[in-house]
């Protein structure tokens, strides 16, 4: 029997370079993948077929919309046993360039809309008495990098989340947990430092204890161990997988 096999995922940002790979681990190992992702995306229901998984198009800027999606996918598949709060708005520039609403849009998209999947998400695992929930935070909550307050800010909030629904839903048999990548290789990397990436890298391999550099797939093999039955009984953790951040300045800020 596969690992995940029958389980039934929604993960949002699922077409982004962790997303993809992990779509495609749990699918690989049996699960049943909705992918959740922007309606603007380039050719998204395509490249969801590709992974072998289901397409949500939806907007995270707009809550209840999501939630009313989210909510009719419910209906179709029966309820998802397994939450992955993958997606996340990036913006790097110095704080005081943020207007007030461009900090809230960050707060909405990293923050509100985990919280939002959730309430509707987990009452299907409270039914079930089992139920996975991963929320995305980030290096960056280490601090000394510039350029990324309403960034840190939502994922401090998003951590704060985290642990406070741990306690909430441990009652009924569902864990929530925290995956805080460091520097990953993907897409999101080349766009926020286009020209600047090369020596990204190597400033990002100075601060690490490991000299590698972090991929996708390094990152869908720790979600796919704490949503499975071997890490029922790890709740509450904001699991750090980056190297062995040591800390430091970016370059170029």
């Amino acid at each position: 029997m596969l690992k995940h096999e029958g389980k039934k995922v929604l993960l949002t940002g699922g077409l982004g370079s962790l997303g993809q790979a992990q779509a495609m681990k749990l699918k690989d190992e049996g699960a049943l993948v909705t992918i959740l992702e922007r309606p603007d995306i380039d050719d998204g229901l395509g490249r969801a077929e590709e992974l072998g998984a289901n397409f949500l198009p939806c907007d995270l800027n707009d809550l209840e919309t999501a939630r009313q999606h989210v909510l009719n996918a419910i209906e179709q598949v029966g309820g998802f046993d397994i939450l992955i709060n993958n997606a996340a708005l990036i913006i790097n520039r110095p704080y005081d360039s943020f207007t007030l609403q461009e900090y809230e849009d960050q707060i909405r998209v990293n923050s509100s809309a985990a919280f939002a999947m959730t309430t509707v998400c987990a009452e299907h695992m409270k039914a079930k008495g089992w139920g996975r929930i991963i929320n995305f935070t980030s290096v960056t909550l280490k601090g000394m990098i510039d350029g990324y307050v309403p960034y840190v800010a939502s994922k401090g909030a998003l951590l704060g989340q985290t642990v406070t629904l741990a306690r909430e839903l441990g009652r009924h048999g569902i864990t929530v947990n925290g995956v805080s990548p460091g520097a990953v290789v993907s897409e999101a990397e080349a766009r926020v430092f286009g020209e600047k990436a090369g020596e990204y890298s190597d400033w990002v391999i100075e601060q690490q204890c490991l000299k590698l550099r972090i991929k996708p797939t390094d990152i869908a093999d720790l979600v796919s161990f704490l949503v499975s039955d071997e890490a029922s009984v790890i709740t509450g953790q904001n699991i750090g997988i980056d190297g062995g951040w040591q800390g430091g300045r970016a370059p170029g800020t």
